[in-house]
């Protein structure tokens, strides 16, 4: 997020994907054989619909 061309460092970091997402994700996404799907500058929102997405994948690939 930018405040007059600045960054707001408070936004950004509460914006941020947190660790466990990152790591969540890159082993979601390289388990699903997705890893274009990890990203390091993720939104936490952003990682956080990006986590769904495997882990649907992998529960449903597990249901059989």
């Amino acid at each position: 997020m930018q405040v007059q061309g600045k960054y707001d460092a408070k936004s950004f970091l509460t914006e941020q994907m947190t660790r466990a997402q990152g790591l969540r994700l890159k082993r979601l996404s390289e388990e699903a054989y997705q890893p274009a799907q990890y990203a390091r500058d993720l939104s936490s929102s952003e990682a956080a619909r990006r986590i769904q997405v495997p882990e649907a994948e992998i529960e449903l690939a597990d249901s059989f």
